[in-house]
């Protein structure tokens, strides 16, 4: 039996990963899945309530700053995989609080890599380097944004050298270079994925995508920062956490994987596509209408969706530091693993709309209390 501690599980990206190993990829073997999250604004059980139902999922709430507890989860479990998606990792939140971001995802990388440490090693070789059980890996989900920005052409590949502009890539960074600087003093068996940015069930509603389904959904205004011309490239969320357990399984040690979805699109064009994809399954099936917190009828008695248009557009101030272009070249995993993305743009923003409409109960949970007052200190004079 496999153990994976899986660190900010609660999260977008983790819970995803979680229901992906328990329900998809591993439905009927003998796995055990650690869940280590501090709920905080981002964290919420109620994602990940159904999976820590399963007795193969076990729930810690906890810190991965936490030295005494981290050690205390590695001495009661035969942990064979650590894999951390545990960061603060919002970039307008690190611009207001920069030393947040430092202390969890530097600090808290390091504690997690030296509770493997003293976990897993066994001994010394004639060098004087630390020998490790067999099978034993720590998995860093990183970003794209430590690579910095890109001009109109080219691609980061993982031989980029790494330029961060915000307090969050620069945390992110210093992060994937602890890990690598552990690899090279230690020889702790790590591995790094680089991701694009992703989109998909249970994302926070203070991302682009999410944000602009549920303001759309509110009747409130769709902010957009400057212009909206950046580009981002756009990874389908499950398609992410299938490359993250290959490369964790199967990966080489020591090796960084940059993960793409070849979809790379301008801002203002993901916000005039989810504005038309919305009205069009809308203007198709009129139960949809019901989520509408705006309900004005028409001349027909029918819910009234003509104001759904981009005239619900606001451009904002641009953000401080705010990178032009990403995107990735995932040639690397595609030739040694066998990974792409399988999800393409207009069907995944179909099914993430789709999913926002069917589980409104989720959105206002996670939108009531610390995140209201934090969305409204953020935006709510733009």
């Amino acid at each position: 039996m496999k153990t994976y501690l899986v660190t900010g599980a609660a999260g977008f990206i983790g819970a995803n990963y979680i229901k992906y190993l328990l329900h998809k990829k591993y439905v009927n073997e003998d796995i055990k899945i650690i869940v280590l999250d501090a709920l905080t604004y981002a964290g919420n059980l109620g994602t990940i309530k159904e999976d820590i139902d399963d007795k193969r999922c076990v729930f810690v709430k906890g810190d991965i700053r936490d030295r005494e507890l981290i050690d205390k989860l590695f001495a009661e479990n035969d942990i064979d995989y650590l894999v951390n998606f545990a960061a603060e990792s919002h970039v307008d939140r690190s611009i207001e609080d920069p030393q947040l971001f430092l202390n969890v995802n530097i600090l808290g990388t390091q504690n997690l890599m030296d509770a493997a440490r003293r976990a897993w090693v066994t001994s010394k070789d004639e060098q004087g380097y630390p020998t490790w059980k067999e099978g034993k890996r720590y998995h860093q989900v990183s970003t794209d944004e430590v690579y910095g920005s890109l001009g109109a052409e080219g691609y980061f590949t993982e031989e980029t050298p790494l330029c961060p502009h915000s307090p969050y890539s620069a945390s992110k960074t210093s992060a994937d270079m602890f890990v690598m600087a552990y690899h090279d003093t230690y020889h702790i068996p790590i591995s790094i994925t680089r991701c694009s940015n992703n989109y998909g069930p249970y994302h926070f509603p203070e991302k682009l995508i999410p944000l602009i389904i549920n303001n759309i959904l509110a009747g409130k205004p769709l902010p957009v920062y400057g212009e909206g011309l950046n580009v981002r490239d756009w990874l389908y969320v499950e398609d992410h956490c299938k490359a993250i357990d290959m490369v964790v399984r199967e990966g080489r040690v020591g090796q960084v994987y940059n993960v793409g979805g070849h979809n790379e699109m301008k801002n203002i064009d993901i916000v005039k596509l989810t504005i038309k994809t919305i009205h069009d399954m809308m203007a198709e099936d009129k139960e949809l209408r019901k989520v509408l917190k705006k309900q004005v009828k028409d001349e027909n008695g029918d819910i009234d969706i003509s104001w759904i248009n981009n005239d619900l557009i606001t451009h904002v101030a641009d953000r401080l530091g705010h990178d032009a272009r990403y995107a990735i070249d995932p040639t690397k995993i595609k030739n040694e693993l066998g990974w792409f993305p399988e999800t393409m743009f207009a069907e995944g923003i179909v099914k993430t709309i789709k999913w926002n409409l069917e589980n409104q109960s989720w959105i206002e949970e996670v939108t009531s209390g610390d995140y209201q007052k934090y969305y409204e200190n953020m935006y709510g004079n733009r």
